[in-house]
This record gives C-alpha cells, structure tokens and sequence, in this order.
C-alpha cells in the first residue's frame, strides 16, 4: 500500500497522460508537453511524468517491468519472507522441544 495519498483519481491520470502523449508534437519538447498539462491539472511536472513513465511501460512502448507483474512480484516476495519466518520459528521449537524431552525425569 503506498505511503502517500492519492489525490489524484485513476480516470484524472488516466486522461493527463493520454492529453500528453496526444497533444507531445505541438510542444517543443516532451517536458514542455508535461509542464503544460502538469499546470492544467495541479500536480507537479514530475508526477505527471512518472505517470507517462509508467503508462508506457505498461502499454509496451518502454522497457520495464509492467504494473501487474510488479504487484505479483511483491505479493509472492511478501509471501516468500512470510514462509522463511514461519520455517524459522519451526526449526527453533523442533530443536526446543527434544531437549526439553531429554531434560525430562523417567517415569518408573
């Protein structure tokens, strides 16, 4: 889950990145596109041009690692160290409990 707050909804960032990738030749440069758009819509330059980054690279036209795989990718890694302290605690108490069995008096 992310640190910050969205204030911006999907269809908002949805609709800046497509007016900056749509409307990119009547600037002079890619920048000046995002500053423009950035200003129309009250975010900074740079957020918006992590959105065009990110929508990019989902949609095939950057190289990266696409929206969806990373989500995967961070849930099977949580998963992951998850498993491996589970397995800890599991290893400790199987070495625990034969001592605790051998410290034990007989019964007779």
């Amino acid at each position: 889950m992310s640190k910050t707050t969205n204030k911006f909804s999907p269809e908002v960032r949805t609709r800046a990145v497509r007016m900056v990738l749509e409307h990119g030749g009547d600037y002079p440069s890619r920048w000046a596109a995002v500053v423009s758009v950035s200003q129309k819509i009250g975010c900074s330059a740079h957020t918006l041009n992590d959105w065009v980054k990110k929508a990019e690279v989902d949609g095939g036209r950057r190289a990266g690692v696409p929206s969806d795989v990373a989500e995967k990718l961070k849930a099977l890694e949580r998963e992951n160290r998850e498993l491996r302290q589970a397995n800890e605690i599991l290893r400790k108490a199987s070495a625990y409990f034969p001592q605790a069995e051998l410290d034990r008096p007989l019964k007779r």
